[in-house]
């Protein structure tokens, strides 16, 4: 259920979480599991963040992601919630993705991970980056397993796989997925697993074998059936979310007991506060416990998706999408990524083409990188960055654009900053009663957020 602010004074509760991100719902819903009565606190007027839903005007009944559209199955904690709460997971399409880059689109390998293929001399690795990338790459398997300090991506990609792999491969993946240059992942915190892969067998494209041969087959990603949005329309119709509810402070009582003060003048008594958003709050008799300064601001996002008459895309000529390398100016193209997306899901082609007829396609594309400006791209813009990636006209075949847009992503997770992250969150962990979670401190994706929520709540439950 919702509630919105409610008058001066003080009410307890068993938990606050402040912040309604996919994050604080997650810890609050498993809070309420064990028995507690649990108060979520939200600044704004709806929950979950990048996770949103829309539809276009003339399918008002066709949901749509306006931001995160799946999660990765590693861990499993996303499908145990979804079905927890009565979803429906959905499994994409088999189709390959695509990337594009040197002014040409090519099927991303499939033995890979974030754009690292595992056979640096496959025939799909072969057709990314030619033969002088695949000698290069290939001398992974024979080079010394330590040639520099592995911690960020780029500097790991290239030394080991050389600048083909780095730029047409691993750049539009990695760098897609998180909207910051290669040398600005943190292996360990894009990558889990990877590193310990390295060390073992000494060979990147090794590393990345041995993680693929045990990951479970099947495709690495899951969707929800009316999309990955429902996911927090599910959890607020379970919880105490109070919208419009700004949190000033956070401070401790001389009894133990934690004081949230609200910008309106609540003051809700708790014994357990989880904070999952970066903004300080006052901790216990005037200390402040600030969260590390990111090194520098996250890219900001635009997201335009398109309606198109277009039965040339039922063949889905592309695969389920594509995803750019930042080398595209002398193409025209300034999408980072797109996805086709009745394409992809199965559950979203079946509702358009029920609404809409055949030959109707829904198509995501995606802007922003790190240090760039980023304007909200036309639909006529839109149109032409598809058609060049898709390899079909689209021009004056659009039938409606939705706009999403998102200022300042998370940070990028250099190694520097993770690491403060790290000694932030165990400062945190050494005050009773007190956690934190969310995407700044999780890292990114849905997987990586549920995670770490649901282990924060456990913890904070079991002070109790």
């Amino acid at each position: 259920m919702t509630r919105s602010a409610g008058r001066s004074g003080t009410a307890d509760a068993d938990a606050v979480v402040v912040g309604a991100g996919i994050g604080g719902l997650v810890a609050a819903h498993t809070l309420t599991a064990r028995g507690l009565r649990v108060v979520v606190l939200e600044a704004g007027g709806r929950a979950g963040g990048p996770v949103r839903g829309g539809a276009f005007a003339s399918l008002p009944d066709v949901p749509l992601d306006l931001g995160a559209e799946s999660f990765a199955v590693r861990g499993g904690a996303v499908e145990r919630l979804v079905a927890e709460l009565g979803l429906t997971v959905e499994v994409p399409a088999g189709l390959s993705a695509w990337g594009y880059a040197a002014g040409r689109a090519f099927p991303l390998p499939a033995a890979g991970v974030l754009g690292i293929p595992s056979r640096p001399w496959a025939a799909d690795v072969r057709r990314a980056i030619g033969w002088p990338g695949v000698l290069r790459g290939s001398l992974d398997r024979v080079l010394p397993a330590r040639l520099v300090d592995p911690t960020d991506l780029g500097t790991l990609a290239r030394s080991r796989l050389g600048s083909r792999v780095a730029d047409r491969l691993v750049t539009p993946v990695a760098a897609g997925v998180h909207s910051a240059p290669l040398d600005r992942l943190d292996v360990a915190a894009v990558a889990p697993g990877l590193l310990d892969a390295y060390a073992r067998t000494g060979s990147l494209s090794r590393a990345v074998a041995s993680l693929r041969a045990a990951a479970p087959p099947g495709s690495a990603v899951r969707g929800i059936d009316g999309g990955v949005h429902a996911l927090v329309d599910a959890l607020v119709d379970r919880l105490d979310v109070r919208f419009g509810t700004r949190v000033a402070g956070v401070e401790r009582a001389d009894d133990g007991a934690w004081l949230a003060h609200t910008a309106d003048g609540q003051v809700l008594r708790t014994p357990r506060v989880v904070l999952t958003t970066p903004t300080a709050a006052e901790i216990g008799q005037g200390k402040v416990l600030e969260p590390p300064a990111p090194p520098e601001r996250g890219a900001d996002i635009r997201l335009a998706a398109l309606l198109v008459d277009a039965p040339e895309l039922d063949t889905a000529p592309r695969g389920s999408g594509m995803l750019v390398a930042p080398d595209t100016a002398a193409s025209g193209v300034r999408a980072k990524a797109l996805t086709h997306a009745t394409a992809k899901w199965p559950w979203l082609a079946r509702r358009v083409r029920a609404a809409a007829g055949p030959g109707v396609h829904v198509v995501r594309l995606s802007y922003g990188r790190m240090g760039e400006p980023t304007p909200q791209p036309t639909a006529e813009e839109a149109a032409r960055d598809a058609s060049a990636l898709l390899g079909v006209d689209l021009t004056d075949r659009v039938r409606e654009v939705l706009h999403q847009r998102w200022d300042g992503a998370l940070p990028p997770p250099t190694p520097a900053y993770r690491a403060a992250v790290r000694a932030y969150e165990a400062a945190v962990l050494a005050t009773p009663g007190l956690d934190v979670t969310g995407g700044w401190i999780a890292g990114t994706g849905l997987a990586a957020i549920v995670a770490h929520a649901g282990r924060t709540a456990q913890r904070l439950g079991d002070e109790g």
